[in-house]
């Protein structure tokens, strides 16, 4: 079996059955405004820290921790001859903290499950579907430092209206937030208020749209 792309994974495409190519998930809600990202950025200038750089690295690393991660619940061996030995040792930080996490009874029904709303017209790609304590969960992993937004949770509630149009209907939608390095620390979330953060898509999901018009 081929294993997970490592470095160079493909930004994937998302088409409908009749053809025309529709968005995904995280490009619809980057019409979203993020006010966090100015003063972080004021504040790693006034610390002299190249931001273009740093982001770079954590990315790297958060790639490396995501792909071990996917390599596990498909029950694969990674290949890490591609990253460096400092960003193996960083993102194992990660990895560790998801085995921490991970039940004795996971079963693993899909990862990375790529899949479209012909209704709605967009695409997806859904990190983890497993089943645990007899319930199927979604399950997205996020590699960042800080915080789990509300951006991360209407992006996820949108995954589990992908699950649902594809006959899978999962009982709990969870967010689990694998920190970098030892600093950044882990949270596992789950996800209520799913109308509301549904409602927050299909505004986002509208406004998309009227974007492209408008320009």
């Amino acid at each position: 079996m081929e294993t997970p792309t490592k470095r160079t994974k493909v930004h994937t495409r998302y088409y409908l059955s009749d053809g025309p190519r529709v968005p995904g998930v995280t490009t619809i809600l980057g019409v979203l405004a993020k006010p966090a990202l100015i003063p972080w950025a004021n504040r790693m200038g006034l610390a002299g820290i190249d931001t273009s750089k740093y982001v770079d690295e954590k990315a790297e690393i958060g790639t490396c921790c995501h792909y071990m991660i996917e390599c596990d619940v498909k029950g694969e061996t990674p290949d890490l001859s591609d990253y460096s030995p400092n960003t193996v040792a960083a993102a194992e930080n990660g990895y560790l903290k998801w085995l921490d996490w991970k039940p004795r009874d996971f079963e693993l029904v899909g990862s990375e499950m790529a899949l479209i709303s012909e209704e709605h017209r967009y695409g997806g790609t859904i990190d983890i579907l497993a089943r645990t304590g007899g319930k199927l969960l979604l399950v997205d992993i996020k590699t960042s430092g800080s915080g789990i937004w509300p951006e991360m949770k209407h992006q996820v509630v949108a995954y589990d209206r992908l699950l649902k149009e594809s006959g899978h209907v999962p009982d709990e939608l969870w967010i689990l937030r694998v920190g970098r390095d030892e600093t950044e620390g882990f949270e596992a979330a789950r996800i209520g208020n799913e109308g509301v953060h549904w409602r927050v898509f299909l505004a986002c999901r509208d406004l998309y749209d009227l974007q492209k018009i408008a320009k």
